[in-house]
């Protein structure tokens, strides 16, 4: 097997691909979800009274209300849980999400208006900034997709393996593997009984040997950077590798990215601890024909 240094001098500096940057198939699906209620609001563009035909068209179309978050950026489970200061004098935070969402009394009315001037949206709607809510959201949408950035990392990686995965059991049709395998899919597809340690436990990938009755079990991550997390995931997967032998059930770990180089300790401990951990150059070089004693 390799040793650790061809395992740590051999790690991926990046796996990103241009569409890492922007999912734009979300971006236009959540326009999409408010693309009515962001056209009625264009009405309010450049007119006089903007106030008062501000509460008008809520009055009209009290829907309205739940594209006012974007306009400013946030997500309306963010709102949620972020208490909001009206009052600079007083200091008391309120949740004021349920201004968008509730019933439309007198005073949901005036703390609207209160939303609408002191977020700054009356001076953009005064003034004309924006020419079009549409257009201008698909721009919003677009800063908030970078924020999902992070999880598309774990999702890049799952791909190149998962790649791979189909390439290998199209050469060896005795296997086939799955993705997001849980106990319950593992029994059902598989007919194999194993226990998990916690309910929820899904596993990056089951590779399963028709001929052997035998599953492998993956899990994959990638780290671009540093951080505590790496630590923990390397003492998790120590954990499931002695949970997992114990039911007779081999345990494959494919982590990459130069995030390890700030931990080389931790990684290196579960390195000589666990039979299987490799990176994606291993991979690609053939290694689990020498797990699976592929001849």
């Amino acid at each position: 097997m390799n040793t650790f240094e061809e395992l740590t001098t051999t790690l991926q500096e990046s796996i990103f691909t241009w569409d890492y940057f922007t999912d734009f198939k979300k971006v236009i699906l959540n326009v999409k979800k408010v693309e009515v209620e962001l056209n009625i609001l264009n009405y309010l563009i450049g007119k006089e009274n903007i106030e008062e035909e501000f509460i008008k068209l809520i009055e009209k179309y009290p829907n309205i209300r739940k594209a006012l978050p974007l306009l400013i950026a946030v997500r309306k489970d963010k709102l949620k849980e972020t208490p909001i200061i009206v009052n600079i004098d007083e200091l008391i935070p309120q949740v004021k999400d349920h201004i968008f969402f509730s019933d439309l009394t007198e005073e949901i009315k005036e703390e609207l208006l209160i939303f609408f001037n002191t977020t700054g949206l009356k001076s953009i709607f005064v003034n004309k900034n924006i020419k079009n809510l549409v257009d201008y959201c698909f721009g919003v949408e677009v800063g908030l997709d970078t924020n999902a950035r992070k999880n598309r990392t774990g999702t890049l990686m799952e791909n190149i393996v998962a790649k791979y995965l189909t390439s290998f059991c199209e050469k060896f049709p005795e296997y086939k593997f799955i993705e997001q395998g849980t106990q319950k899919r593992i029994k059902e597809l598989f007919n194999i009984d194993m226990k998990v340690d916690k309910n929820k436990r899904r596993f990056d990938f089951v590779l399963y040997n028709s001929n052997i009755k035998k599953i492998y079990l993956f899990e994959v991550n990638y780290y671009s950077g540093g951080g505590s997390k790496l630590k923990a995931t390397a003492g998790e997967y120590q954990y499931l590798e002695n949970f997992l032998k114990e039911q007779g059930i081999d345990f494959i770990w494919i982590t990459d990215g130069k995030g390890w180089l700030t931990a080389l300790h931790p990684l290196e401990e579960t390195f000589n601890h666990n039979r299987y951990v490799i990176n994606l150059e291993m991979l690609k070089n053939n290694i689990l024909y020498n797990i699976l004693d592929i001849k």
